[in-house]
């Protein structure tokens, strides 16, 4: 036996030594064989976007991060339908199915057994608030009913809903600010964003907590100009307001009331129609001359209640609504919707790029061309908006985007904004929308997640 035993230390001692890194790495390949394999932790959200002109769908892939994972060589999956919602008020199931083709495409790019862990909300922004009586609620409760007979993915309660204009600039800024990383960074690192929609136009930008402490309190029933938001364990104090009946459609119906049945100075030489906005029509007609740029002006800043008393020691936008006070989270601004589509098609920035630095002046500039047009003229000149049949109302569009900007926000005329309908992310762009800032508060809600966002 002891023979035996040194023999057997003999033949040790002449193998080849195991170093302790190999003892180490044979030991992990053992251990991974034992245990099961452990998958990460990833999440899919769906969001509808039922906006004024159109609905529209995203759905978003994140990990265990929170941060965005591809859908196939997207970051997202997004398409859209026209027309909105409120084009459907006197039939709100048709409302519901105008959106199951969105379904049906967010269906097949989320794994099957994933659907009943999968969020869905539905935001209804501008054109539903604007329709008469119960027509809004008879089309969501459609809209819910068809959600959850149609699909398993997750419906709460609360799932399907008007989006009121203060949530809807929040989310936004919570978008635009995630895509470029300023997250969890001090609020003078964040862009402040501003989206002018069908309906609304809304400004959101973080502000100091001596500002926020310092805001104007507002009537009951009013929502309040600071929302308190954190974000990666970061509090943020967001001045947001969201302005009713001052997006892209409804403007020109707030600017043809102050002529009435009169011939209106911002319209093309040789227009003569009817424009029709929720559902009420305006005299929409050119004077004899055509457009003028000064008169133009003149009615649009009345349209935009600019001599309306400010109770905040000049510290206001138009209207009497306080401004926020400026400040460093406002410095750097990034405008979405319409900012940016009426930029593209009249050529102040070049087509099919995702984003564009433009002045407020360049709209200036394109307004005294455009204003001098006829429609004919102009229908050559702007394709684009040809084929969007609003080229009538090309020198307003321009006119009111430049007095919003610079009288109404108080913008220079020479301060550079960047306008844009899409974000660089990663080796891929994601729509610059509400939608992706209402999918993180959705993810961050369940339980495998941390609760990495929520208003606090």
């Amino acid at each position: 036996m002891e023979l035996f035993i040194k023999l057997i230390t003999f033949l040790l001692l002449l193998m080849p030594a195991i170093t302790s890194s190999q003892y180490l790495r044979n030991n992990i390949l053992n251990i991974r064989k034992v245990l099961p394999k452990q998958e990460a932790v990833t999440s899919y959200a769906v969001v509808f976007d039922a906006g004024s002109t159109g609905s529209r769908v995203h759905v978003y892939h994140f990990d265990q991060n929170l941060d965005l994972l591809h859908i196939g060589n997207d970051v997202e999956l997004y398409n859209k339908t026209t027309p909105g919602l409120s084009a459907y008020a006197d039939n709100p199931e048709q409302a519901a199915k105008s959106l199951i083709p969105l379904l049906e495409q967010a269906e097949n790019v989320i794994p099957e057994d994933l659907h009943p862990k999968t969020p869905v909300t539905l935001g209804a922004t501008a054109g539903l608030r604007l329709l008469d009586g119960d027509a809004s609620e008879k089309i969501l409760q459609s809209v819910r009913d068809m959600l959850s007979n149609r699909s398993n993915f997750n419906v709460q309660s609360d799932a399907v809903s008007i989006i009121d204009g203060t949530l809807e600039g929040s989310y936004l800024w919570v978008t635009v600010n995630y895509l470029l990383g300023n997250l969890g960074k001090s609020f003078t690192k964040t862009v402040g964003v501003m989206d002018l929609g069908g309906g609304s136009v809304q400004m959101a930008y973080a502000v100091s907590k001596k500002t926020a402490e310092n805001a104007p309190k507002v009537a009951d029933g009013e929502d309040p100009y600071i929302k308190k938001i954190v974000l990666k364990g970061k509090p943020y104090d967001l001045y947001v307001h969201s302005y009713l009946h001052f997006g892209r459609e409804a403007s020109r119906a707030e600017i043809l009331k102050v002529t009435y049945n009169s011939a209106n100075p911002c319209l093309l030489a040789g227009f003569d129609g009817t424009y029709t906005y929720a559902r009420e029509d305006f005299k929409a007609t050119a004077p004899p001359s055509g457009a003028n740029f000064y008169r133009c002006k003149s009615i649009i800043r009345r349209a935009l209640k600019l001599n309306y008393p400010c109770p905040y020691e000049k510290n206001c936008t138009f209207g009497g609504i306080w401004n926020g006070g400026g400040g460093r989270g406002q410095k750097k601004l990034f405008a979405a919707s319409s900012f940016f589509y009426l930029a593209e098609d009249v050529g102040i920035i070049r087509a099919n790029r995702p984003n564009s630095k433009i002045r407020p002046v360049d709209l200036e500039i394109a307004a005294m061309r455009a204003c001098k047009l006829n429609v004919e003229d102009a229908a050559s000149a702007y394709p684009a908006l040809e084929e969007s049949n609003i080229v009538p109302y090309v020198c307003m569009d321009l006119i009111y985007q430049h007095e919003l900007l610079v009288h109404g926000f108080g913008l220079s005329p020479l301060q550079e904004i960047t306008v844009g309908k899409q974000i660089e992310y990663e080796d891929a762009v994601v729509e610059a929308a509400w939608p992706l800032g209402n999918a993180v508060e959705a993810i961050s809600s369940l339980p495998k997640f941390e609760r990495l966002m929520y208003f606090a």
